[in-house]
């Protein structure tokens, strides 16, 4: 009899069954969720849209802050943002291809930021204020809030890794920075804290620590998992067997003979791609580059490694082709990669640092470096955060889950499907043979019966449309961030059938960088990709009326 093959319950994918990482390909259970939250109070002030679309555009002297704070400070009834200069501090100002510029601001309380309350005044090439959009914390600007702290930051630091259970080797050191937090329906002053780790149970936690009492208010994973070196050409085997090419470098010998190492450096103003081996052992502190004793990984072992060295540097060479981005941060960070994690690890993520690859358990997947599509996903979220920095919550969260399956699709663009490379033949053989489906996500089930159990007919699928949205309570999968974001996943779709995909990439790349905010919905995401693809083509051309067409399709208003 044949092997029924079943959805790991505890394991799950940032691009199917994740439940909290935000990068993870398959996420923890959903008792990583806090357990603090309590029912929900909606407060209708706390986070609302702003949006201005200038029809005579407002001429100034130069494309600065200071007068993108003047135009707000002129048109508070307009934008209902009251008192700019005192309730808004600058982000950043950055200029795009098109010669605009964007003046990026965080919501600020007595001078401490708000946390996810941002508002952006776009300048066209004129120096001309052509629009403002973001949210807003409403009742901090019309109420008062006390922002002082009794707690330090060190305090809230022992709180934090405490409450994750962090062990005593972390990633990066954590951090600490005071916040309001607008929580379940209550503004918090609050610490955020940050605290990264590897291990059995890796994590990218943050926590807000109120400053004054001490209590945990809400905590979530975020995970989503020199002279001596010349870099040169090598090759080797990927986990289907196909044949690579590769940038390696030649390491300095040492008693055991030359050595070869999975490190690129062949690229300008580019720290690295990078490629480690973590070894199965669950000690990171064994972790290694990758290295073999030839220019040529040919070895069975060898192959998880090659495919991720190889794929990392096709998703670099997409963002920079294609969106003139140089590496994830835009900067030229280091590109990393860890592979054997674990033990028959079902799961790969981003961890807010680098790349992590399980070897799947050969029985619902294989090696997870196998899939460019999963690289892209993974490394996407890395853009996502140094960029919209979108909030893993809700609709905000479904819109981070499926920007990273969109540039998936976009990077490895063979098909709209995701996750089609890893699994594993049993897997295949019970019907399981990809993770999401762009093109028709009602062709996929959700597996995971936690969050099926929301489903609004009886067939427990992935939503296509507005009217089968799972409106799940934040402690299963976030509120949803998994199963609905196949719902813009298909808006996507539909546009890049219309229009291409490359035109579809520019302008959901430049939604993201341009004009979504930390806490924009499914509505503000509309309001975002039109106007992007109004900047790039005209708000007349075929692709903003494709783009309209799209969302009106999945019911997206």
């Amino acid at each position: 009899m044949k092997k029924k093959v079943i959805a790991p319950v505890v394991l799950s994918s940032a691009l199917l069954f994740g439940a909290v990482p935000m990068s993870s390909v398959f996420a923890n259970s959903e008792t990583t969720v806090s357990s603090v939250q309590a029912q929900k109070v909606w407060n209708e002030k706390a986070n609302v849209p702003v949006f201005v679309k200038e029809e005579h555009a407002e001429k100034f002297s130069a494309s600065t802050s200071s007068n993108a704070l003047n135009y707000l400070k002129k048109n508070e009834l307009k934008t209902g943002v009251k008192n700019a200069d005192k309730n808004l501090k600058v982000k950043n100002v950055a200029k795009d291809e098109l010669g605009m510029t964007h003046v990026r601001f965080n919501q600020a309380k007595n001078g401490v930021p708000v946390e996810g309350a941002e508002v952006i005044v776009h300048f066209n090439k004129n120096d001309e204020v052509v629009g403002v959009n973001g949210r807003v914390n409403q009742t901090l600007i019309d109420d008062t809030l006390d922002t002082t702290a009794s707690l330090s930051a060190a305090e809230a630091l022992e709180i934090a890794k405490s409450t994750v259970n962090a062990p005593e080797e972390f990633t990066y050191n954590p951090t600490a920075e005071l916040v309001v937090y607008p929580f379940e329906g209550k503004n918090h002053t609050a610490f955020k804290a940050n605290v990264n780790f590897m291990g059995d149970a890796p994590g990218n936690w943050f926590v807000y620590v109120d400053a004054n009492t001490g209590d945990v208010i809400d905590k979530y994973n975020g995970i989503m998992h020199a002279d001596e070196i010349k870099t040169q050409k090598g090759a080797g085997l990927g986990v289907h067997g196909e044949h690579r090419e590769l940038h390696i470098s030649h390491v300095k010998e040492d008693q055991s003979g030359t050595q070869f190492a999975l490190a690129d450096f062949s690229h300008p103003n580019l720290e690295g791609i990078l490629t480690y081996d973590s070894k199965n052992d669950g000690n990171t502190r064994n972790d290694t580059l990758f290295t073999g004793n030839s220019a040529s990984f040919m070895s069975d072992y060898d192959r998880a490694a090659v495919d991720a060295h190889y794929n990392s540097e096709k998703v670099y060479e997409y963002y920079l082709n294609e969106h003139g981005r140089n590496s994830l941060d835009g900067e030229g960070m280091a590109i990393k990669s860890y592979v054997h994690y674990g033990n028959n690890y079902n799961n790969a993520f981003w961890n807010g640092a680098w790349m992590t690859y399980g070897d799947g358990d050969g029985e619902f997947f294989i090696s997870l470096s196998a899939g460019l599509d999963v690289a892209a996903h993974e490394m996407t979220h890395g853009v996502i955060s140094k960029t919209a920095n979108l909030q893993y919550r809700n609709q905000s969260g479904a819109l981070n889950e499926s920007i990273a399956d969109i540039f998936g699709a976009l990077v490895d663009d063979s098909d709209w499907e995701m996750g089609e490379d890893i699994m594993a033949p049993a897997a295949k053989a019970d019907g399981v043979t990809r993770l999401r489906s762009l093109s028709d996500p009602n062709s996929v089930v959700v597996s995971n019966a936690a969050r099926a159990a929301y489903a609004t007919d009886d067939r427990k699928v992935y939503p296509d449309h507005m009217d089968e949205y799972y409106d799940m309570p934040l402690n299963v999968d976030n509120g949803g961030v998994h199963v609905n974001s196949s719902i813009t996943n298909h808006a996507a779709y539909l546009i890049g059938e219309e229009i291409g995909r490359e035109a579809l990439g520019k302008i959901f790349y430049r939604a993201l960088t341009v004009y979504l905010t930390p806490t924009s919905n499914f509505s503000d995401a509309r309001v975002a990709v039109v106007q992007a693809a109004t900047d790039l083509y005209g708000e007349e051309s075929a692709e903003t009326a494709a783009v309209n067409a799209g969302f009106d399709a999945v019911g997206i208003y």
